[in-house]
């Protein structure tokens, strides 16, 4: 059974603003997760993992950077496992206090730490921002993604950043739960950078820019 967190049917909110509309875009999203359990979760993160593994661009890739998921987010912790257990090198980000985001290579889970936010990171040396730059595959985190590739992430903008240094260089894609990927468009602003993909846990879901 894949289990779905759906906003699909939502229509776009009439708030006054952009900022408004997304921030009432990211409640609903937040409130349909919330309803998950540890067992919904842990499914997700079995289908999430088989789906990218069947991708041929994470497939074929030497070197993928993602995310440690934590709290609702779609799990990743199967995929990690799965790539470094295939050779694959693994870059995870270290949030710095900019907003912007360093990477480490992943060197197994007790190498990983508790660091601000509630997140989780490598322990390993820092490697600089422009490491990314090295990934065939960019597995990033979101709320929601349309079917143009516009992403809805948080709205701090860390991945935004990533994703401008790897434009048209690496496969990027978002990783999201089942019924979060809107066929409602949702509103692009200036820093927003396409996806050419969203994962979820039964799909691939091949994105129109």
């Amino acid at each position: 059974m894949t289990v779905a967190c759906s906003v699909a049917g939502m229509a776009e909110p009439a708030a006054g603003t952009l900022a408004e509309a997304k921030a009432a875009l990211r409640r609903r999203v937040l409130e349909n997760r919330s309803a998950l359990n540890a067992r919904d979760l842990a499914e997700a993160a079995r289908g999430l993992r088989d789906v990218l593994l069947a991708t041929p661009e994470v497939a074929a890739a030497g070197w993928v950077a993602t995310y440690v998921s934590v709290g609702r987010e779609p799990g990743t912790g199967p995929l990690i496992e799965a790539l470094s257990d295939a050779g694959v090198e693994v870059l995870l980000p270290l949030l710095l206090p900019d907003g912007d985001v360093d990477w480490a290579l992943y060197e197994g889970p007790h190498a990983l730490v508790s660091a601000a936010r509630g997140l989780l990171e490598p322990a390993g040396p820092p490697l600089g921002v422009g490491a990314v730059s090295s990934a065939d595959a960019v597995l990033v985190p979101g709320l929601a993604v349309d079917r143009s590739g516009v992403r809805l992430g948080r709205g701090g903008g860390s991945f935004d950043r990533v994703l401008a240094r790897v434009a048209g260089r690496a496969f990027c894609c978002v990783l999201l739960h089942d019924g979060e990927v809107l066929d409602m468009p949702i509103a692009r602003e200036p820093h927003d950078v396409l996806v050419a993909a969203a994962a979820t846990p039964s799909a691939l879901h091949r994105l129109r820019h």
